[in-house]
């Protein structure tokens, strides 16, 4: 496919944004890289919560997570499966107008690669598989977040799609460590929440 063409995948992205106003990067789908992106953006909208993104088929595949990643098997956090986003999506930082949708601060609280992790069939392939079935296992090696996790489908309503988002058990794995509150700072720009927002 093209680099930089318009797709069907991210017309609800565009239609919910006016790019005269935001600082958004533009809904263009890429090319699959060699190694799958992987980002989380902590978001202070209406209210606070985490963008998991995953890259799939040249774009983010999306959920919002209201309260984080929790790095506890025994803890599932909901995860609400939203538009996809453009993969330039992933170096977004910053303010977001009042009156926008999604108006509020962002900061890309983790980033790195992921890549499929479930059964036998391989890669993209079992990734699609594995989402249109309701159950993605993946490995994420990012800066903070690491080792395996899944996500389930708990739910179809409508457009907004709930899932579990839940850590396997691996040595990643810890019931002690809250990373929300341990990690408070961007990954990229070392700034907080407050700082991003004062621009």
């Amino acid at each position: 496919m093209p680099k930089g063409r318009k797709t069907p995948a991210l017309e609800e992205y565009a239609r919910k944004r006016d790019f005269t106003k935001t600082a958004e990067p533009r809904a263009v789908r890429r090319r699959t890289a060699a190694k799958l992106a992987y980002v989380i953006q902590k978001h202070e909208a209406s209210r606070l919560h985490y963008d998991l993104r995953l890259e799939l088929d040249g774009v983010m595949r999306s959920w919002a997570v209201p309260k984080g990643p929790s790095m506890d098997p025994a803890v599932k956090r909901l995860a609400v499966e939203v538009e996809d986003h453009p993969v330039d999506y992933n170096s977004f930082e910053g303010t977001i107008p009042e009156g926008e949708y999604g108006g509020g601060t962002v900061m890309i609280w983790d980033r790195g690669t992921w890549e499929y992790a479930g059964d036998t069939t391989s890669g993209v392939a079992g990734a699609k598989r594995g989402l249109e079935k309701g159950t993605l296992e993946f490995t994420l090696a990012g800066k903070r977040l690491k080792g395996n996790w899944v996500l389930i489908r708990t739910r179809r309503a409508g457009k907004a799609q709930q899932w579990l988002l839940i850590k396997q058990r691996d040595r990643y794995a810890s019931g002690t460590i809250d990373v929300t509150e341990k990690y408070l700072k961007s990954v990229v720009t070392g700034r907080t929440m407050q700082a991003i927002a004062e621009g």
